[in-house]
Parts: C-alpha cells; structure tokens; sequence
C-alpha cells in the first residue's frame, strides 16, 4: 500500500478568486481546502505528504507551519506559470519507491477515495480514480477531464474529449514512470503524461464511481462544497 501524498497546490485559482485569494485556503464547511485534503490523506492511513505549492506560497506555508498534523508535510516550490505537470515533477526528489497517491487540492473527496487509491498502487505507470456517472449534478461538462476505457485501461483522456465512458476524479497512484513521461515532454501537463503511459498500455483506472467527489474550481461548485460538507458534519 502506497504511504506517501502528492497534494498540487501550486495554481493560481483564478475561477475562484470572487470566493478566496488562494484556493488551497478557501474555507468550506469552516475548514480550508487544504485541510480536508491533509485531513483525509491522514485518515486513509498515508503517513507523509508532499505539497507543491506556487501561487499564494507564502501564506499558504504560514498556514501549514501554525498548526501541527496527522501527517508528516513537506513541501516544495513549482512555478505556477507552468503547466500542471511541472507541479508534479518538483516533487519527484522527494516520491519513494512505492510512488505516490496524487490529488489535486481542489477535488474534495473523502478518506476512502484516497485509500482506494493507495490500495491498488500504480502498477507499470499509473491508475486514475474514475467516475461513471456521467451527467452528475456537481459536474461542470466543460471543465471536467474526461476519459475513455477499454477495460480497465485508459484509452483517451482530456476536456470535451468525446467519446467517453467516465471522469477523471483528480485522484491517482502513480509511479516513477509517470515522472518519466513527464519530462519527455516540452510543457508537460498531468494529461499528456497519462496519454504516454495510455500509449504504451500501463495507464490504468479504478472505479470511484460509488464515492462522491466534487473539483471546487468556481462558485457554484463552491457552494455545492458548503452543502455537502455541513451536512456530513451534522
């Protein structure tokens, strides 16, 4: 079981901007983004985490450095200029053998989302958690990343692709591979590494389709965050 968190925390998080200067620290239900990731990652049984952070850095590591956590935090510094991937590949120093359970700190999810993940490790590349409730609710259809299976591979993946079969929740396990596939390449991003693997058959998925996750990437999934998350403090 892979012990070991990749939390990308380095974007600017302009679509949110009306809500929080700096997404990792948006307050939802009372808690900071990036405390319901930590939090959860904790909660899955992972024992370190490695935060890439960019955008907002200073006040974000402030916020990490003022309280003490279920797990041990590292952190490293990725320009938030570059492409997604570059968040990725500045933690690599720091990834383990077992690779990494990575996540976005802007998908909300719960322990078991994490845990899944972390249970099925990455194989020869990579899995993606996906989703196969296509139409739901708290989905935005042209933000979401949408992915193509045959099996359990992964055969396409990217916003609008069509057709798909399933969402990419923004949740994986990856290997040194994936670093690897990353940089080949010139501006490398999260889903044109998934593609490389995908090419070569080692980018695989595991079906998160029974748990609720939510990309709090603008006000309205914002306030489907507040929803969801006060009700299950309740």
């Amino acid at each position: 079981m892979i012990a070991t968190g990749l939390l990308l925390a380095a974007g600017q998080g302009s679509r949110l901007r009306s809500v929080t200067p700096f997404k990792p620290l948006c307050p939802v239900a009372g808690r900071a983004l990036i405390d319901h990731a930590l939090d959860s990652m904790a909660a899955a049984g992972l024992t370190r985490v490695v935060v890439t952070l960019g955008y907002g850095a200073d006040a974000i590591a402030a916020h990490l450095a003022a309280r003490s956590w279920p797990v041990e935090v590292l952190t490293v510094m990725a320009d938030w200029h570059q492409p997604n991937g570059v968040s990725a590949l500045a933690a690599r120093a720091l990834i383990g053998p077992e690779g990494a359970v990575m996540a976005m700190c802007d998908h909300l999810v719960l322990p078991r989302h994490y845990r899944r993940l972390a249970k099925a490790g990455a194989g020869d590349g990579l899995r993606l958690g996906i989703d196969r409730r296509l139409g739901h609710a708290w989905v935005d259809p042209l933000d979401v990343t949408c992915v193509a299976t045959h099996g359990d591979a992964i055969v396409g993946i990217g916003k609008e692709l069509e057709p798909h079969d399933c969402y990419d929740t923004g949740v994986f396990a990856i290997s040194h591979r994936f670093f690897d596939a990353l940089e080949t390449l010139d501006s490398p991003s999260l889903t044109e590494g998934v593609r490389i693997l995908a090419a070569e058959g080692s980018a695989k998925i595991v079906d998160c389709s029974d748990l609720d996750w939510l990309d709090v990437d603008d006000a309205p999934a914002f306030a489907h965050a507040e929803g969801w998350m006060t009700k299950l403090a309740a």
